[in-house]
């Protein structure tokens, strides 16, 4: 079989400059990569993150190599054998390979007329809403922010946090929702002392659950602030991949996997499967991503507790379409289109 592989950068502008406690993104930057059998062909998006040293210089850089490999094997359902060498020729670099990979289930499953969740055996049944993302900003605004996904049929927020009026915002948002479900997100930015107090005061406005509230650099102040905490703790940046799941059983709640830290789609089955088996509550997050890769993420969902994968719904206009989310419900069942259910607007 012959294969012909190509990958172009595409830059998104967002809805909203989104601010979380690092800086600012108005624009996503993502790569979109293509594998072609000639009748059939496999999209797949990259979303890199500079957080975990990876920008779109670099995966530009390594998916020549990559998709060498994907020429070189020649057959898109030889899906482990190409995903164990793109690891021995790019050994970081996920976001790059979790693009090759979305694009290879995506082929896979075109090819033989299914989409991805049927091909996987899961139940469609099974989903969840998504959280939408409310950046950070001045209180005013956010709280025009959460007026504005509240009339979108937004029922579950996702607040970012790490500023010196933490409460007030929490106090804002809720007063403009108060039937929604809130989770707040502080990437980080909290020391283990200040997070406990913060999350005392919080757990008054009736939070679901508190991200990242430590760098992941310190572990053990993610165990401190979970021992004391009055909510449950999630970890994104202490969770980035397989290897990490173990540790973080011993000081979370929650493991938040994302299909741009650990690298595949694959990978991301085993850290949602292995971390259920530590006792982990699941999510499934996303970078600022097209439907390119966030439709294959939303077949993960029948494996979730918790999901956050709006990236696709913070952007001013996505160039492809994918998974129905009507008021961030994942409707997997939807359509009945095989692959991913990414395609391009239009």
């Amino acid at each position: 079989m012959t294969l012909e592989t190509d990958f172009e950068r595409v830059s998104l502008p967002l809805e909203f400059p989104f601010t979380i406690a690092r800086g600012t993104t108005e624009t996503a930057e993502n790569v979109i990569v293509r594998v072609d059998d000639g009748e059939h062909v496999g999209i797949g998006g990259a979303a890199p993150s500079a957080h975990y040293g990876e920008t779109v210089e670099t995966v530009e850089a390594v998916l020549p190599s990559l998709l060498a490999v994907v020429e070189e094997v020649g057959d898109p359902h030889s899906l482990e054998r190409i995903e164990r060498r793109m690891r021995g020729t790019v050994e970081r670099n996920p976001a790059a390979r979790c693009a090759v990979s979305i694009a290879l289930h995506d082929l896979v499953t075109k090819r033989l007329e299914l989409p991805l969740y049927r091909y996987w055996g899961f139940d469609p049944e099974r989903t969840l809403e998504t959280s939408y993302t409310i950046g950070i900003a001045d209180t005013e605004e956010m709280r025009e922010k959460t007026a504005t996904a509240r009339e979108r049929g937004y029922g579950t927020l996702k607040v970012k946090l790490g500023t010196e009026r933490d409460e007030e915002i929490i106090e804002a948002v809720r007063a403009e929702t108060p039937e929604a479900t809130i989770r707040v997100d502080a990437n980080e930015a909290w020391s283990p002392r200040e997070a406990v107090g913060k999350i005392e005061a919080l757990a008054e406005y009736g939070i679901e659950f508190v991200e990242q509230p430590v760098p992941a650099e310190n572990p053990e102040g993610m165990r401190f602030v979970r021992e004391r905490s009055a909510l449950p703790i999630a970890a994104d940046e202490s969770c980035v991949t397989l290897a990490d799941v173990p540790r973080v059983a011993e000081i979370a709640d929650i493991a938040n996997v994302k299909l741009m830290k650990c690298g595949s789609l694959r990978e991301a089955r085993r850290m949602l499967e292995t971390a259920r088996a530590h006792g982990l509550e699941t999510m499934l997050g996303c970078m600022t991503e097209s439907n390119a890769s966030i439709a294959a993420a939303c077949h993960l969902a029948p494996l979730l507790d918790y999901a956050d994968l709006d990236g696709s719904l913070l952007l001013a206009d996505d160039p492809y379409e994918g998974i129905a989310m009507p008021g961030g419900r994942i409707d997997l069942a939807e359509r009945s289109r095989s692959g991913t259910g990414a395609h391009a607007d239009g």
